[in-house]
């Protein structure tokens, strides 16, 4: 009996090592505590702007208006299917407004500050966007917090006013922000298929957001996180990052150079015309406010004209005498 326990035990020891080899976490494209390094560095990673990096997170920015931050890897990933698993919270003092979000890179330029949620706009690769400004711009079918996804070939621009949903290749909503339990995302990219999915609840357990096929991304580009502020504010919080390859020693598929493609999707919705939102309806406060100050305008008026008739008529009777 113990002789067959230990073959069994084996065998499975041996089927767990033979899946991890498809799922090596690679250590130079990784991020977890405790964080090695000295001041405001860590090894494989740059910061930028305002991040500061803690024992217990990097914080990419503070509760605090116009702030901008981001971490780079400064290794460029050479694996062709890969899935980056990250840890991170968002957290304010804000009840019903805050912004503005947080984004994660696989993009060929690095570094480079911008509007796009601190990183640049036109850039070339992949956004997964964690959009938490419920400003309601535009007409939208959906509820902040958002997560979408969005691949650039260096042309497109992201239209903030919009949500990005005109450049959008697929999103979905997800309540990630003031949770008390730890939040995950994870963004996998295998045989040109990117899935997006979230662990939420708490459960360890990976909940499909969405599944793009036909999405077309180089090797050698690099992955980061950024996050911005403005009016309204938030502290964006990256606690881990987990980069696992997926390639498979055996896949001739290995053998093409994926380095010169231009990142595309089939599915990609082009840009719409940009049309102004109509303009806001007034407030109940706004329509009172108004009518208080036209009845105050009105009795004014009457007052100033009763005054005026009682002198033209004082005028009047003097000349009677």
């Amino acid at each position: 009996m113990h002789l067959k326990a230990l073959l069994v035990t084996l065998a499975a020891a041996a089927a767990s090592a033979d899946w991890n080899t498809k799922d090596y976490m690679k250590r130079e494209h990784s991020l977890t505590r405790p964080y090695q390094g000295t001041g405001t560095t860590i090894p494989f990673w740059d910061l930028v702007g305002h991040t500061m990096v803690t024992p217990k997170q990097v914080r990419i920015t503070p509760d605090e208006q116009s702030r901008s931050g981001a971490i780079w890897n400064s290794v460029a990933c050479s694996s062709r299917n890969w899935e980056l698993q990250i840890e991170f919270k968002i957290h304010g003092k804000g009840k019903d407004l805050f912004g503005d979000g947080l984004a994660i890179w696989y993009v060929r330029d690095r570094m480079i500050t911008g509007p796009v949620f601190g990183n640049m706009d036109y850039f070339t690769g992949l956004a997964v966007i964690l959009d938490t400004y419920s400003n309601h711009n535009g007409i939208h079918n959906h509820q902040h917090p958002y997560i979408s996804a969005m691949v650039n070939n260096g042309t497109l621009h992201y239209d903030h006013d919009r949500d990005g949903t005109h450049t959008q290749v697929a999103g979905c909503e997800g309540r990630f922000r003031n949770l008390d339990r730890d939040t995950h995302i994870a963004v996998r990219y295998e045989n040109d298929v990117l899935t997006v999915s979230t662990d939420l609840d708490g459960k360890s357990a990976w909940k499909e957001c969405f599944s793009v096929k036909g999405v077309l991304l180089p090797t050698g580009y690099y992955f980061g996180v950024s996050a911005t502020t403005g009016d309204l504010s938030d502290n964006h919080d990256l606690l881990s990052v987990k980069m696992y390859e997926l390639d498979y020693l055996d896949d001739p598929n290995n053998q093409e150079d994926r380095s010169k493609i231009v990142p595309s999707a089939e599915l990609f919705e082009p840009p719409r015309e940009h049309i102004e939102d109509p303009k806001p309806s007034l407030s109940g406060i706004k329509i009172f406010l108004l009518l208080m100050v036209g009845s105050i305008a009105l009795i004014a008026c009457v007052v100033m004209g009763i005054m005026f008739y009682q002198k033209h008529q004082e005028k009047t009777r003097k000349r009677f005498y």
